[in-house]
């Protein structure tokens, strides 16, 4: 212990410096930390919503486009249904006047079809009610009518899925403190602390992201489609940069829900910026196989239900990944890719109302809160050299590295610093000094025991540290589980308290060590006052 190796020590050291030059920028205004050169780091602690404000969004579901989308869905999975072995040969299948209905070439396939089609029903709940109704008409048509409690059911899914989405869109790594929470039927609140673009929020949540690989219908006429005019079986959707219309075949190559991962990059060749899409393994099969059976053919990349961009099947397709371009710029591009990675919005989602929200606590209270917990920190400094010397002045210098410590990790993860997270970092304080009281009180044991003064501290670190060790996992256990399960205020207390529970072991165990070792080995002393 007392002759620790030069790694250890620079490693102890380097680790202090590196948390010391995250922390400095968090004690310095946000515009002034703009200026600082290039080199210099400028993470930096966000306040909360309780303490610097932010922004709240009031969002409400598209109901017509949620009901839209269902019967698409059911459309595609019908398709998918009926050519599997043995196949059903039908006509155009239908989602229109708010039901999806085929007809049958060979009527005496009907009740087969309507078995296949019935497994893609579900009940709702216990009510004994099916998601939806399956009728014939004519003996050679199947339709398909959604119930108002299936239609309840996937607006109540909807939404839970939307709110997920929304909140992995705004704080992918969950460390800005969020609030997103469902209000009513199809209506979500969004609470974001210190947020400087608005305008950016909205477009980043209100984007759905629903992506879509179409191939063009090459036979459609030209003179129809530029009049917005769909053929049979195909349909017209406008291009993003709206110079004209583009008619598709209504089948899905690939969709967004089996993009795997996204992201911004630069075109090798032209080096605008594009997003690099990766499909998951089903994702990947299936663009594999369509390219491979429509070499040479052109397809789509749909966004929204607008064309962003053509391009023609050279070859087969078979890695799994994507390139998407369409005049990006750097922002819109990364913007898309987090859409893109954080999941498609099953409903799209309107601002109905916007507000900036100021902070619950005035100056004064902020001032009073800081003038409090200096005073309550002095107090257990001062108690500590009162009641441990030397001893005590070592962990003083511990509590205050821990501090530093914290400030700089909740800046490089971009914590935002909120009441409860004042509270996680009060708490952490505390536990640093307990830490500390168990070592010393130990050491004091060792030493009424009759141990020699290196026997006293070494075995007093040794097995304080084994009690401190056991204590902290189960801290640290409790706030990942706090993390894990909690949002909002819950979460940002969990956040803090696992960094500095991690930091206040550092420094009480190692870094006091190292001071403790470095004066001994320098003063040799001959009576140990703690």
């Amino acid at each position: 212990m007392f002759d620790p190796p030069k790694w250890k020590i620079w490693s102890i050291l380097l680790v202090i410096a590196v948390g010391i030059i995250l922390a400095v920028p968090s004690f310095f205004p946000r515009d002034q930390v703009a200026k600082w050169p290039a080199w210099a780091p400028k993470t930096q602690i966000a306040r909360g919503l309780d303490i610097a404000g932010g922004s709240q969004l009031l969002l409400e579901a598209d109901l017509a486009d949620a009901t839209r989308q269902r019967l698409s869905a059911m459309d595609d999975s019908v398709t998918q249904e009926l050519r599997r072995e043995p196949r059903i040969q039908v006509g155009d299948i239908s989602s229109s006047n708010g039901q999806v209905s085929f007809m049958l070439r060979d009527p005496t396939q009907l009740d087969a079809a309507v078995e296949r089609v019935r497994t893609l029903t579900q009940g709702v709940g216990l009510t004994g009610t099916r998601t939806w109704n399956v009728s014939t008409q004519d003996g050679n048509r199947v339709i398909m009518v959604p119930t108002p409690e299936g239609n309840a059911q996937a607006i109540k899914d909807a939404m839970t899925v939307a709110r997920d989405v929304v909140r992995r869109r705004i704080d992918p790594s969950g460390t800005r403190e969020i609030t997103v929470i469902n209000q009513g039927q199809n209506r979500i609140l969004v609470q974001v602390p210190g947020i400087d673009d608005p305008e950016a929020l909205k477009r980043l949540i209100g984007q759905t992201a629903r992506l879509e690989f179409k191939l063009v219908d090459q036979n459609a006429d030209q003179a129809q489609v530029a009049q917005g005019r769909a053929p049979a079986g195909s349909q017209v959707l406008p291009r993003a940069d709206g110079t004209g219309f583009v008619a598709l075949q209504r089948r899905v190559m690939v969709s967004g829900e089996e993009v795997a991962d996204a992201k911004q990059v630069f075109d090798q060749q032209s080096g605008a910026p594009v997003v690099s899409i990766r499909f998951d393994s089903s994702g990947a099969r299936r663009f594999g196989r369509t390219t491979t059976e429509n070499v040479n053919k052109p397809f789509a990349i749909v966004l929204d239900n607008k064309v962003i961009s053509v391009a023609n099947i050279n070859e087969p397709i078979l890695g799994g990944s994507a390139q998407i371009s369409g005049g990006f710029t750097t922002q819109s591009a990364n913007e898309l890719a987090i859409s893109l990675s954080s999941g498609k919005l099953p409903v799209k989602l309107d601002v109905i109302e916007e507000r900036t929200v100021s902070a619950e606590l005035g100056n004064d209270s902020i001032r009073s809160g800081a003038i409090a917990s200096g005073v309550a920190v002095l107090a257990v400094m001062l108690f500590m050299v009162i009641t441990y010397g030397r001893f005590g002045w070592y962990a003083n210098l511990g509590l205050v590295i821990n501090t530093l410590l914290i400030l700089g990790v909740m800046g490089l993860i971009g914590s935002a610093l909120t009441l409860p997270g004042i509270a996680g970092f009060v708490l952490t304080i505390g536990a640093a000094v307990d830490a500390n009281v168990l070592i010393n009180e130990r050491i004091r044991e060792e030493q009424r025991r009759g141990r020699k003064i290196l026997d006293a501290i070494e075995t007093g670190y040794k097995e304080a540290s084994t009690a401190i060790f056991d204590a902290n996992i189960t801290n640290v256990i409790a706030a990942a589980i706090m993390w894990y399960f909690g949002s909002g205020p819950v979460r940002g207390f969990a956040i803090v308290l696992l960094i500095g529970i991690i930091t206040s072991v550092f420094t009480a165990v190692n870094f006091t060590r190292l001071l403790v070792a470095l004066w001994v080995r320098k003063k040799r002393p001959r009576e140990l006052h703690i």
